[in-house]
């Protein structure tokens, strides 16, 4: 039952925003605590280090898990986290191009990661739209 004042609706979008906030502070963290998959992922393009961009894509996946779950920011950081999950998909086509030779699940788990980006952009979106404000 819903707390009085509170729609089930809402309580569903406040689960499904701290969950986004959760996967969001997760892998910002993993981001710091072994770096290495990560640096392996930064494509060449980028200029400077690949640490450096791990590093600054972990601590901006640390502030879109805050953004999240803070009510008052949650509709522009989820908004934030869309364009963000959209803009490291190119990290992810390089690994399915530098994975092309490893063994089999290696390779698939690399090609299965590259869907997922969307179905995250649209997550994001709609914790946006459902968001108080």
């Amino acid at each position: 039952m819903a707390e009085p004042g509170r729609s089930v609706r809402s309580g569903r979008s406040d689960l499904s925003a701290t969950l986004l906030a959760r996967l969001l502070a997760t892998s910002g963290t993993a981001h710091f605590v072994v770096p290495g998959p990560f640096d392996a992922i930064v494509p060449k393009v980028l200029p400077g280090d690949a640490r450096t961009w791990t590093y600054a894509s972990g601590a901006v996946e640390l502030v879109l898990a805050a953004g999240i779950a803070l009510p008052r920011t949650r509709r522009a950081g989820a908004l934030l986290a869309a364009a963000f999950f959209a803009g490291v998909f190119p990290a992810n086509v390089k690994m399915a191009r530098d994975w092309r030779d490893r063994p089999a699940p290696l390779r698939k788990a690399a090609y299965a990661r590259l869907p997922l980006q969307l179905p995250l952009v649209l997550w994001a979106l709609k914790v946006s739209r459902d968001a108080d404000g």
